[in-house]
Order: C-alpha cells, then structure tokens, then sequence
C-alpha cells in the first residue's frame, strides 16, 4: 500500500541519519572518557579501542531509543509541515492509523533493544571490567616499560627495569626507589625475579646492592647482597565479582534481592520505554509555523531525558527497597502507555478544552 511503503521509507531514511549522528556523538564522549582512563592507568592504551568498542555496545541500546523517537517525530513534523498530513486526513486516514505502519517499522528495532538490554548489556560491561581488571592486576614490574622511571601502583615505588623475557616475570637492571615513612631506600640489582608464594607477588633480586636512609635521624646503611625478597603484592585480588550491571537476566530473576531487581526493572524498562517512545513521537508530532520545525525535535529531547531519567531512578528506588518492582512498572510504564493513548485520542478526534468550554457556554454568557 502506498500510504505504508511512503511512511516506512521516510521513517527509514530518518532513523538511518539519526542513528549515524547520534552513534557518532557517543563514540567521541566514551573515546575521550577512555582516553582519560589511560592516562591515569585504569586501561591498558593498546586496548583503548576494544574497550571503546565494549561500552558503545552497551550504550547501543540507548542510542537506538532515542534514534527512534526522533526519527518518528521528525518524519511526521516533516508530513505536517509539507501538508502531507492534510492530504492523508482528506483521504480517510485519522492520526491513529499512522500507528500500524510505525509499529510495522519499529518492531524489529524494539526486539533488537530488548535484547541488547537483556542480554548484550551484561555482557559488555562484564567484558570491559575483565579487561580493566586485568590491567588493574598487572604487578609492579609489568607496570614499568623497558628503558623508563615510573612509579608504582601504591605509589611508594619508583622502578627503573630492563625486560628481556616474553613473560614480562624477569627482568635484568633492576632499580627502586621506594619510601616507607622516614625510611628511604635506594635498591639495584643484575636481576629481578617474580615468584608467587601464598597469595602474594614476591620479587626476589639477584646481586645488588641497597643503600637505607633515616631521614629523621640521618643514619645510611649500604648493604651488598646475593639475594634479595621484596613484597610486592600483599593480596592479590580476584577479577571483580558480578555487579548488577554484569550479571545476567536469568541470573537477575533466579535470585531476586532489590539490587538484581533494580537492574531487571531498569533493563525491561528500556523496552517498554521503547514502545511508549512511539505513541509519545505519534502524539507529540505536529507542525506550527511560528515555532519552527525544530520546536518539536526539542520538546522530544526533554520528553526522552525525563522518561529515561525516571527509569534510572526507579532503578535506585527499586535496590533500595523503596518501592516495589512490579509495582513501579506499572506506574511509571503503564502510565505513560496511558498518556500517550489519552493524548492520541484527542488529536485523532479533534479534541480541544477550549471547544469544549465554548460549546458547554449557553448563549448570552461571556467567557473571561
């Protein structure tokens, strides 16, 4: 049918550009943010992209949202602005048969959303964390380049390392500096050796000598060794155990305490959301000259923050057992299901308070 193919086709270009810009627009700000992160050492900057890659992924959900919602109120601001709409509503059509050909589009986007919510969310936040995790783990002497001074983890240490072997677990020109209170020590050594013994990282020095300052007293000790230990992890720990935001949706429904619920309520929301989204654009769509065509795209924008802010802080009511689960569901969802229903409704049949004030006016009585 003509009047399906032309609205689907409209709708597709739309959503195709927004989703472009908008994708584009949250690549550059987790780009920058990840940039940031390996500047200070929570990420390894040989894996800035994968992790970039990561937290898009997650993000994709979002971004096909809000890419929907526009994408439906710009195409019909777009139909009302170049009098399309006057000529389908000539034709028989009312705004609400311009729901079937929306939803014919929207559907494969809503099931792709969900499942990005239930199932690529976790999965990505989880795989990200792994990766910053194990950069996290990296022991003193992996943490230092070959050639280079740099400070330690704990920031007590500085090392100055040669690194001659794959494993990055020996090295050779072994030089710390380390300050522990008012004592200093200055340590080098031909070789250094990472052993793991009862839970800690021991680096065990060959050949060298330390030199041991007091700086409260002054003294300094110079001792020469063959062999010397120094701790360098005290506990080494485990990969982060599962958030809420890492662990899996049947997870999440097999062991309902607030948290798990707060994270389920938050995924499903931003399914349901995506449905309400389309009513929303349907009834939020109109042209005004007076206001320009970019009135509407930005009362969508204040529509979408609020809606989605409201999802986030259900989500922190929910885990602090403020509210119930199936409870706020319903209200927030379920009410604005009602809204955007109520609000077609009326502009399907031309409803308008100030008609109604002037018809239920009897003759003779004037309105202030």
């Amino acid at each position: 049918m003509l009047f399906h193919s032309a609205l689907r086709k409209d709708l597709s270009r739309s959503f195709g550009a927004t989703v472009v810009v908008m994708a584009t627009i949250v690549m550059t700000n987790v780009l920058i943010r990840t940039l940031g992160q390996a500047t200070v050492g929570s990420v390894n900057p040989s894996e800035i992209m994968l992790v970039m890659g990561f937290t898009v992924l997650g993000h994709l959900n979002s971004i096909l949202t809000l890419s929907l919602f526009i994408a439906v109120v710009s195409t019909l601001s777009r139909m009302y602005a170049d009098s399309e709409m006057v000529i389908w509503f000539s034709s028989g059509r009312g705004l609400a048969s311009f729901a079937a050909p929306i939803f014919r589009f929207a559907w494969p986007i809503i099931l792709v959303i969900t499942v990005l919510a239930l199932l690529v969310w976790p999965w990505s936040n989880r795989q990200a964390q792994d990766l910053s995790d194990r950069y996290e783990q990296r022991n003193d002497i992996e943490r230092v380049a070959p050639g280079q001074f740099q400070e330690s983890a704990g920031g007590k240490r500085v090392f100055f390392i040669d690194k001659d072997t794959p494993d990055n677990k020996t090295g050779t020109n072994v030089f710390i500096s380390s300050v522990d209170g008012p004592i200093e020590s200055i340590t080098s050594a031909r070789q250094g050796l990472i052993e793991l013994r009862n839970g800690e990282r021991v680096l065990s020095l060959k050949s060298g000598q330390q030199v041991i300052r007091d700086s409260q007293t002054g003294d300094v000790r110079v001792i020469d060794f063959n062999q010397y230990e120094v701790v360098i992890d005290t506990d080494i720990k485990p990969i982060s155990a599962n958030a809420p935001s890492m662990t899996s949706s049947l997870d999440l429904i097999r062991d309902p305490r607030p948290q798990h619920l707060g994270e389920l309520a938050w995924r499903l929301g931003l399914s349901l959301s995506a449905i309400n989204f389309v009513l929303l654009a349907l009834a939020v769509a109109t042209a005004n000259p007076r206001v320009g065509r970019s009135y509407h795209t930005a009362l969508a924008l204040l529509i979408f923050i609020f809606y989605y802010n409201m999802i986030n802080v259900g989500q922190s009511w929910i885990s602090q057992s403020r509210v119930s689960f199936a409870g706020f569901l319903l209200a927030l969802h379920g009410g604005v299901f009602l809204i955007a229903m109520l609000w077609i409704t009326a502009r399907h049949f031309h409803f308008s308070w100030r008609n109604l004030v002037f018809r239920s006016t009897p003759k003779g009585v004037v309105v202030a």
